[in-house]
């Protein structure tokens, strides 16, 4: 089994680990003493809603955690607070987990607990989500939903057991936050580990505007919205803009605070033959691999012929890359942490929160990594060398590998280890994805997000979920607390937590309603989520 080394990591940015015996909540129906009730108030968080749901810390959830099992625990803390990052020669003020962009590496076995303090030092409340693992709910980090948001100068005790191996995000689910630096990867090993590789690079893709020339992401929101600031000349919102009220239960954790201007980041004429569409709705003015710029790239380093693999992220947030090693083609192991049956390709298409597993093998020289953002201006850059020169890739370099073949996840096929067995739904659920470019009102069935809301499904069914997409854009939707598995004519695909629906096109996905509580299924567009295009599946009692 593969066994990393500290030059393979990124960054080798473990802010602390230790191990520990499990917290009471995992052998009895008791919570931690120092767990979620502590450090949320003292008390249960019971969302508002209609009754008859299992609620964030119900006796089913935790016999669910218990389920899981537990190994050793192991301890890390993230400090969010505000920090000048350089970006590879350009600084910027934002806000970010421990002062790093990327925020530092966690890794973890699969069966091990992760016990993770969240300090929040920023001027606003916040929360960590672990995106792709199903754990438990009070655990999920959605703010009036699962957990109280955490205020200013509070800490969070984050403590769950993550029992399946992959790639997966830790990010804030508060407001426009992910947008800045509040990401960090998360890479859970498989102990019985079926590939075998020499190194491995972990590439986290980000699309970057906070902080320069004046810009904010809500700043841009505000452009984006009929009667704000690109009506008004480009007027951007200062930094303590977060949370401002964007029409739902979770918005109103800071003030707004208008301090600032920036220029006007509204895209217009964008098109992207892979989304069948526009690319997106902002012109992001840098786009970055593993927080730097591709005048000054991250680079890789390893032997001719060494096996590498590829653990790659998509922490952007209004961006779908595609992605291309110059040289090389690449081998499809994993998408969003399980397995597939592997699939060799030039290019990936990847779209926010989207993660994919590639092994290659290095050849001789410098390669260049490119993501080229969909629809959109610039590029990403990063470099693979295996020789002892200095020279680098030019910024403007573009692999033939980017106009190759692409494999879309549709084509996936499951590993036989994690495919979803054949059953015939219990329930079908069809939600249609609603909202114009122009009024900027996303969400879903024509309705703005509410805590309140509850999509019902019943612990052990199948559900058939079919969201239709009757916008002209591209969503990236994600299914917090599950894997759901995508859905042919005649097949089942690729486990998933997030997949793409293009414009005027449905996607059709089957999940096992294996893991109860209250979990969110939103757009991860964070400028659409925060429009009003997220929802809840509830489990009823």
């Amino acid at each position: 089994m593969y066994k990393p080394s500290r030059r393979t990591l990124l960054r080798a940015p473990i802010a602390a680990a230790g191990a520990g015996f499990l917290a009471a909540c995992t052998s009895s129906d008791s919570e931690p003493s120092s767990g979620p009730e502590r450090a949320s108030g003292g008390e249960k968080f019971v969302p508002a809603g209609p009754k008859g749901y299992v609620n964030p810390s119900d006796p089913e959830v935790l016999a669910a955690e218990r389920r899981r099992g537990a190994g050793r625990v192991r301890s890390f803390t993230f400090t969010a607070a505000e920090a000048k990052l350089d970006l590879g020669g350009h600084a910027v003020r934002t806000w970010a987990y421990n002062e790093e962009v990327p925020g530092p590496l966690v890794r973890l076995t699969a069966g091990d607990v992760l016990d993770l303090t969240l300090a929040n030092r920023l001027p606003a409340t916040t929360t960590l989500h672990s995106h792709g693992v199903r754990l438990r709910c009070d655990m999920d980090g959605v703010p009036d939903l699962t957990q109280h948001a955490i205020g200013s100068g509070n800490d969070f005790r984050y403590h769950f057991t993550v029992k399946h191996p992959g790639t997966y995000l830790l990010h804030s689910h508060v407001g426009m936050q992910p947008d800045r630096a509040l990401y960090a990867p998360l890479i859970v090993e498989d102990p019985k580990e079926p590939l075998s590789y020499d190194k491995e690079w972990v590439v986290i893709l980000d699309d970057w505007l906070d902080g320069v020339e004046g810009s904010t992401p809500d700043g841009v929101l505000s452009q984006l919205k009929p009667g704000g600031a690109m009506d008004m000349g480009g007027m951007a919102m200062g930094p303590g803009h977060d949370d401002a009220a964007h029409g739902r239960a979770a918005s109103a954790h800071a003030a707004p605070s208008r301090k600032s201007t920036g220029p006007n980041r509204v895209l217009h004429d964008s098109h992207s033959r892979l989304l069948h569409g526009e690319g997106g709705s902002v012109a992001y003015p840098y786009y970055l691999v593993n927080g730097r710029l591709p005048h000054n790239p991250s680079v890789f380093r390893c032997r001719p012929g060494d096996r590498v693999r590829l653990r790659i992220i998509n922490a952007g947030s209004e961006t779908a890359f595609r992605v291309g090693l110059g040289g090389h083609e690449m081998t499809v192991t994993h998408t969003d942490g399980y397995p597939v049956q592997h699939a060799k390709t030039d290019a990936l298409l990847i779209g926010m929160a989207e993660r994919y597993d590639v092994l290659i093998t290095a050849k001789d020289g410098v390669f260049p990594l490119v993501a080229l953002p969909e629809g959109k201006a610039g590029k990403a850059l990063a470099v693979l060398r295996t020789d002892k020169g200095k020279n680098l890739p030019s910024a403007d370099v573009r692999p033939d590998e980017l106009d190759g073949k692409t494999v879309p996840a549709r084509r996936l096929l499951p590993h036989e280890s994690v495919a979803l067995g054949k059953r015939d739904p219990d329930r079908e659920l069809r939600i249609r994805i609603t909202g114009t470019m122009k009024k900027f009102n996303w969400g879903f069935d024509h309705r703005a997000y509410s805590a309140q809301q509850r999509h019902p499904v019943r612990a052990g069914e199948r559900v058939r979920l079919t969201l239709v997409n009757a916008t002209d854009m591209w969503h990236p939707m994600h299914l917090h607390g599950h894997t759901f598995a995508v859905t042919g004519l005649d097949s089942v695909g690729a486990r998933k937590d997030t997949a793409l629906v293009l414009p005027h096109r449905k996607l059709v996905i089957d999940f096992d309603a294996d893991n109860p509580g209250l979990w969110m299924l939103h757009c991860h567009n964070q400028y659409h989520s925060e429009s009003g295009m997220m929802t809840v599946l509830g489990y009823k009692r």
